[in-house]
């Protein structure tokens, strides 16, 4: 889903290297580089720096009911001071199951937010990973997110 202007775009390499190279403390860039590479292999995407320091693979069209839309990274991450976070559009309810296997992690509406990658088990992220990229681009998903409580995903509605 990924326009061809994104596509070996050497401009937005240097964009995510650069932002790569301000990342502070040998762990989280281990884990930046970590998931780089992790998010490269599930989503066969280039990387793209994102509004808000996300670096993104793909992306999605997003419309709320308020009418508010636009275009979103299919599938993210940000290298953040206390850990490193994970984006999530479908959310995080569907992925109860995951999420008790994972390790050590906190949550919030669709982050996923991890200290050190090394304490987690990356087989299971991946999963998780490759799982939301897929519903997020299958071609039914309009921008509604998986109710956090409710643990799965909504049923795909018509684009209005």
């Amino acid at each position: 889903m990924s326009s061809d202007d994104d596509r070996a775009d050497p401009a937005a390499d240097d964009a995510v290297r650069a932002h790569l190279d301000t990342v502070t403390g040998a762990t989280r860039r281990r884990d930046a580089e970590t998931l780089l590479g992790m998010f490269g292999r599930i989503t066969t995407e280039p990387a793209r720096l994102w509004p808000g320091s996300i670096i993104g693979f793909g992306r999605y069209h997003y419309r709320y009911e308020s009418g508010r839309e636009g275009d979103a990274a299919a599938a993210g991450f940000s290298p953040r001071k206390a850990s490193m976070s994970i984006y999530f559009a479908d959310g995080l309810g569907a992925y109860a199951d995951e999420l008790a296997r994972l390790g050590p992690h906190k949550t919030g509406v669709g982050c996923l937010y991890i200290a050190d990658l090394a304490k987690v088990d990356l087989a299971v992220l991946e999963q998780m990973v490759s799982a939301s990229y897929r519903a997020v681009t299958a071609g039914d998903y309009y921008g509604h997110r998986a109710r956090e409580s409710e643990g799965g995903r909504p049923e795909p509605r018509e684009p209005e």
